[in-house]
């Protein structure tokens, strides 16, 4: 019946029983969907992924039995990427790929199409039909046990690149589940802990990514998050799933919990949430119960099939239009990504590229040169089919050319580790240049566990501090989930962050440490100096169930600008071994009003010897807006490629949002401020080129006025001091002078208008006149 095309999905929800309509709006063991023989509804695969697809033979293949899903799925989300015990023994090879920490250092949306084309390639192959992603939960502290798998600090990366990658999948028919919505920020206490966050903040940053990514990519379902939001489960909170998500945005795809993330089921069906993942029979008792009692509408049941029905059939339809999964191929395209997306930090005195033909010697230090930390932990984990060894891909470069020598990262007891280090920096002093591989501290983040600190290995800290000392030609590469603290900093010449580069980031650090490969990522996440100035880290992680976001909207950049603090590096800081100038920054348009857009144009040219990318920011600064905003924010991005001496003009289109706040009080994006200026910038803290436009704001619309209003805020509209004064001459039987006189005797007044005209005029005019004169004013009635 359903997969006859003449037979609408109606008539197949008024043929479903009400035990079938619970089966199909629930998951059948951990990764399927519900199948229904008697009206041949088919069962829909899916899995965990974005940067690989983790395809659990034991898992998806072994039925659908769920006596030990449990324990499966705990096995899922607890497993650690370094771990070499057989985590991958069930699991099929995929191509690994930069994690998404590295891919938001990309900035670029081709190259993350690309990566879904590809990972659609592997699911058809594999026979999934859903990839559960992107994440695009929004770093706000890179203590995030899963900040790994997030691009960006910033609503605009997060929302591009998100839409590139759903796009590239969903164009090769393969589905994509937009997540975690909401505020998924904190492991610590994950599924209870409420992320309190005001209205305006999440507007502006928590929900404008997914906004952006659902406008541009139409992802066919999307996930809710494990925590609360505001004290309400994101899973059955009605304001985010149905006000925000289906009202103000027109989203009409599917939404699914993450898993077991429901507690109510009832309660989240209502609420918007159409498919429990994964199965769960007290769950599913319970929603049957509700629905035989009249507990839940049953309206709202039939829409949630209608809307489940809809997506089994868009994957039904959907076929593949990229050649089969060439892991080969695949693996080239996760070097090229990881190449384009490491970010150089640091480069005094061109101490990269290394040249072979003039190093005698090499010295790399640290386990990572021979192990590599590719990937972060938990349900995202993917089997790599192959890994690129760092220390192998720089043998290659040396060929015979110069000599390779390897030293492992210092372990034992600290007088052990101490005469290591002594032996080190003795090889060190013949060495022509080092190399040392640094990590964060393992075993302290991934999924269900936050960092409780930006260390690296302590060891490792000791070392590039003592090497700082005999070596000249320093460098350190750095992988880690997140920013990482280096109190070596000032005194190392060269640092390399490569973040979770995935399978092919051995070749593409020997890229970049011989100049094949001119480095062109930046940041998309500030890199504090210390813990301590991490946004909000005063109320980090919270107390008593409730993690308060005290720093509102001032997340990442927008913070350290605020506060005027100098962060470790910048967000869009990354650099290049060529140099770009900036030139003719233009804007079309002669000021900014409500509903209006513009173009930015300007040109960029390659001032170097060789050829490189740049990594254009267009930031937007409001001068004297209606209410507190960011310095700067943000607007649009591009990456462009160039050879020596080129130059090429780029425009950027800027919308009317660019330029908006959202005004609680309205419950609406606004338009105000004296002018803006437009910035084009190298990184947050390195603008280039900027312009002044003048702007005419929407009118200002003033709270309604009460009996209890200040009579001092009253009359601080001159068309409403003119009304009261009218309204006292009139009721006074004076002459306006007078009347003018008695306004301007009670202007100050902080007491409410009501009593201040009590007080100041007695009984004369009555509390019923003073309502309706208020009214006129709120109206607009002014006489």
């Amino acid at each position: 019946m359903f997969q006859d095309a003449n037979v609408a999905v109606a008539d197949v929800i008024a043929a479903m029983t009400d035990e079938e309509k619970v089966d199909l709006l629930s998951g059948r063991g951990l990764w399927k969907t519900a199948a229904i023989a008697r009206l041949n509804i088919p069962s829909i695969i899916m899995t965990d992924g974005t940067y690989g697809v983790r395809y659990s033979t034991t898992q998806i293949d072994a039925g659908d039995d769920d006596e030990d899903g449990l324990q499966q799925f705990l096995a899922v989300v607890n497993q650690d990427a370094d771990d070499d015990t057989g985590m991958f023994g069930t699991t099929l090879p995929a191509t690994c790929f930069p994690n998404g920490n590295l891919i938001g250092c990309s900035w670029d949306y081709d190259l993350t199409y690309r990566m879904g084309q590809a990972l659609a390639a592997e699911c058809h192959q594999m026979g999934v039909q859903l990839l559960l992603g992107p994440g695009i939960n929004t770093r706000r502290t890179p203590l995030a046990g899963r900040a790994y798998e997030y691009y960006s600090e910033d609503p605009v990366i997060n929302g591009d690149l998100a839409a590139a990658l759903i796009s590239g999948l969903q164009d090769n028919g393969i589905g994509a589940s937009l997540k975690h919505f909401a505020c998924n920020n904190s492991e610590i206490d994950r599924t209870n802990t409420s992320s309190d966050v005001s209205e305006r903040a999440l507007r502006e940053i928590y929900l404008a990514g997914f906004e952006r990514a659902i406008a541009k990519s139409a992802p066919w379902t999307v996930m809710s998050a494990y925590n609360p939001v505001n004290g309400v489960q994101a899973a059955e909170n009605h304001w985010l799933l149905t006000h925000v998500l289906r009202q103000n945005w027109g989203y009409d795809g599917l939404v699914v919990s993450d898993w077991h993330a429901v507690k109510d089921r009832p309660a989240s069906l209502a609420a918007g949430t159409e498919l429990d993942m994964p199965e769960s029979k007290p769950r599913k008792a319970q929603l049957l119960a509700a629905l035989k009692t009249g507990e839940i509408d049953r309206q709202a049941v039939d829409a949630a099939c209608g809307r489940m029905l809809d997506f089994v059939r868009k994957c039904l339809a959907a076929k593949p239009t990229v050649p089969g999964a060439d892991l080969d191929r695949h693996h080239a395209l996760a070097r090229d990504i990881a190449a384009e997306s490491m970010v150089l930090l640091k480069n005094e005195n061109a101490v990269l590229p290394l040249d072979p033909a003039t190093i005698g010697r090499l010295l790399v230090v640290g386990d990572g040169a021979l192990k590599p930390q590719i990937q972060g932990s938990g349900s995202a984990t993917t089997n790599p089919y192959l890994v690129d060894i760092p220390l192998s891909q720089i043998d290659a470069r040396a060929a015979g050319r110069f000599v390779l020598e390897h030293l492992p990262t210092p372990h034992g007891t600290a007088t052990e580790i101490e005469a290591h280090i002594a032996g080190i920096c003795e090889r060190a002093g013949e060495a022509d240049a080092v190399v040392v591989f640094a990590e964060n501290e393992k075993g302290r983040n991934g999924e269900g566990n936050d960092r409780d600190t930006l260390d690296i290995v302590p060891a490792q800290n000791a070392v590039i501090a003592a090497l700082a000392g005999v070596a000249d030609k320093l460098v350190v590469v750095l992988t880690m989930p997140d920013a990482v603290e280096m109190p070596w900093l000032e005194t190392v010449p060269a640092a390399l962050a490569c973040f979770y580069p995935g399978q092919g980031g051995g070749e593409a650090i020997a890229r970049i440490l011989f100049g094949e490969q001119n480095p062109c990522g930046k940041l998309s996440a500030t890199m504090p100096a210390r813990i301590e100035d991490i946004p909000g880290w005063h109320s980090y992680p919270g107390e008593h169930g409730r993690h308060l976001y005290s720093e509102g909207m001032f997340v990442g950049y927008r913070y350290y600008d605020l506060k005027s603090i100098a962060p470790a590096f910048p967000f869009g800081h990354g650099l290049s071994f060529t140099t770009f100038g900036y030139e003719d920054l233009a804007i079309d348009a002669s000021e900014i009003s409500p509903g209006s857009s513009c173009n930015v144009t300007l040109t960029i040219r390659n001032t170097g010897t060789v050829p490189g990318k740049e990594i254009v920011q267009i930031y937007v600064r409001p001068v004297a807006p209606g209410l507190k905003r960011p310095i700067r924010e943000l607007k649009a991005f591009a990456k462009i490629a160039l050879q020596p001496g080129e130059a090429r003009s780029v425009t950027f289109s800027l919308g009317p949002r660019d330029f908006q706040y959202f005004d609680t009080s309205r419950g609406s994006w606004v338009l105000q401020a004296e002018a803006f200026v437009i910035e084009a910038a190298a990184s947050s803290r390195d603008i280039r080129l900027s312009h002044v436009v003048p702007c005419r704001s929407e009118p200002l619309r003033l709270p309604a006025f009460t009996e209890h209003s200040p009579t001092s805020a009253i009359l601080a509209d001159a068309a409403a001091a003119e009304t009261v004064r009218a309204f006292i001459a009139e009721k006074l039987a004076v002459s306006d002078d007078e009347a003018r006189i008695i306004t301007e005797k009670v202007r100050g007044s902080f007491l409410g208008f009501h009593e201040t005209l009590s007080w100041f005029i007695g009984d004369s005019i009555s509390r019923d006149d003073v309502v309706k004169l208020l009214s006129d004013l709120n109206n607009g009635n002014y006489g």
